[in-house]
């Protein structure tokens, strides 16, 4: 029997020297994202096609809006834009057929009023040298020469600007008008399109806070969305316990309400400020009293873990470096 006393012995010491691992128990309540689906201008609501407690999708339509002159401001904007389009169009394509001819025939009918109104003129001043008409009737003939002269000029600047098209600083800025027509009828589109509130995620209608006929401003919520696929529990934990811990540390959460379920989890936020600060240097007992706050992300498919409800976390230590 000697002869097993030392051996015994060695492995009494050996389990007396190991330190026994104790596990961090966290409790807290499970949160999830909220997210209050509000307008981005004032408007009247007409409806809302869910309620608390549906499941929807990410763009799912959780609201619909309307403002009294939106129809007729989408309206005005889609005829801007037809008619600085249409204006564009008709400088590049220059001047028709029609038009040249016309501005042709102007010019035709302008130079022969020049040469009639020119021989009148002579006629007259040979008629003034044998006094048989008055000096009056002469200058008269004179005038008349003269603004038959100025309309030729004038139609045969203009039948050389059909010719020559439009300029370009005019082109240019029939498409400045287009661009500018285009994007104010891009903004009043966004704006109804801002009139239907979309759901930004999967997940839950948590409240609906208003309803049809109301008038909803920037910012006041018509409901909210709870993002239930990704839940957590926020719990907190002293200094001690924080100092064991790491970011990715697996986790065993399990509901107050269900303790024969377990849901892996994760260790994702550990907050590195402590819910207080203190004003002085800390005593040892003290400093136990400080709480770290800590996320752990559960992983569930099945949708058992519901917002609000208690929970423990269970954590293995850290093992020390």
């Amino acid at each position: 029997m000697a002869r097993y006393t030392l051996p015994l012995m060695v492995a009494a010491l050996v389990s007396c020297s190991r330190q026994p691992t104790t596990d961090i128990i966290a409790h807290g309540t499970i949160e999830v994202i909220e997210t209050d689906v509000s307008p981005m201008a004032t408007a009247r609501l007409l409806r809302i096609p869910v309620e608390e407690g549906d499941l929807v999708q990410a763009g799912d339509t959780l609201a619909i809006l309307t403002q009294a002159t939106l129809a007729a401001t989408l309206d005005g904007q889609r005829a801007r834009v037809t008619a600085a389009e249409a204006a564009l169009r008709d400088l590049e394509r220059g001047a028709r057929v029609e038009e040249l001819a016309a501005a042709e025939a102007e010019l035709a009918g302008a130079e022969s009023d020049v040469s009639r109104t020119t021989r009148d003129l002579e006629r007259a001043r040979t008629l003034a040298a044998g006094r048989a008409i008055s000096q009056q009737s002469v200058d008269n003939a004179s005038d008349a020469v003269a603004t038959a002269t100025s309309r030729r000029d004038a139609a045969r600047e203009r039948l050389a600007l059909l010719r020559a098209g439009s300029r370009p600083e005019r082109i240019r800025q029939a498409r400045a008008e287009v661009s500018s027509a285009r994007a104010a009828l891009a903004a009043a589109e966004a704006n109804a399109a801002d009139l239907v509130l979309l759901s930004p995620v999967r997940g839950v209608v948590f409240e609906r806070y208003a309803e049809a006929g109301e008038v909803l401003t920037p910012g006041s919520p018509a409901l909210t969305v709870g993002e239930v696929s990704h839940p957590w529990v926020r719990a907190f934990l002293t200094a001690r316990d924080v100092a064991r811990i790491r970011l990715g540390q697996p986790a065993v959460v399990t509901l107050d309400g269900a303790p024969g379920r377990r849901f892996p989890g994760t260790v994702t936020v550990i907050n590195p400020r402590a819910e207080f600060t203190p004003r002085a240097a800390l005593t040892e007992e003290e400093r136990e009293d400080l709480m770290f706050g800590v996320r752990i992300d559960v992983h569930d498919s099945t949708g058992a873990v519901k917002p609000g409800l208690p929970a423990t976390a269970v954590l293995v230590p850290a093992a020390a470096p």
